[in-house]
């Protein structure tokens, strides 16, 4: 109820129109569903007064988001970057000080552009063990320090635990898990985009 009325308050505040770009991964690009039905879909649902560019790619890497961010900013010409990526650096045991090299370059490409940054938090399953886990999910927490922005919490940490919310590979979050995407992601874009 909190949430929702702060939701609301924000969304009253005078806004301009903004262009919004996710650079993410399959937790954004809607794995597994038609697009339409994906959190990214939702959010324009909501903001309809913006225009929200999903430049997300299910199997995304820091690298790969890394590598096509140039041409993303080129073609949309975002206000805010919103940068999902992480879980398949994770996932295939990169090492964080490479996964803060590219998200170090993606911040500082995207602010040196002219637009703002979200980050958002990811965690990597416990089973890559403690020391792994935690070197991890600090990069993100040392880059909003460094950079100054604000750091989402990993919107997937109450959904995975949730089996009718994810899908069969236990991985990827399904129809019913997106408007609580949505509902997580909205109040941070939309502080944002009204700061």
């Amino acid at each position: 109820m909190l949430v929702t009325a702060f939701t609301l308050i924000l969304m009253c505040a005078p806004t301009h129109a903004a262009t919004v770009l996710i650079l993410g991964d399959s937790l954004s690009a809607g794995y597994g569903m038609s697009e339409d039905q994906g959190w990214v879909q939702l959010l324009r649902n909501e903001l309809p007064q913006n225009n929200i560019v999903n430049g997300s790619v299910s199997g995304e890497t820091t690298a790969g988001g890394l590598r096509r961010l140039p041409n993303l900013l080129e073609s949309s010409q975002p206000d805010l970057v919103v940068i999902e990526l992480g879980g398949n650096d994770g996932l295939r045991g990169f090492p964080p000080n490479q996964l803060k090299l590219n998200l170090t370059k993606i911040i500082e490409i995207s602010t040196a552009h002219g637009a703002k940054v979200l980050l958002t938090e990811i965690m990597v399953p416990p089973n890559y063990g403690p020391r792994y886990s935690k070197s991890f999910t600090q990069t993100y927490h040392q880059l909003a320090e460094e950079y100054n922005i604000k750091l989402i919490p990993f919107f997937m940490q109450k959904i995975a635990t949730d089996t009718n919310l994810m899908q069969r590979d236990g991985i990827h979050p399904n129809e019913q898990a997106q408007a609580s995407i949505t509902q997580w992601m909205l109040p941070w874009i939309t502080q944002e985009l009204s700061d």
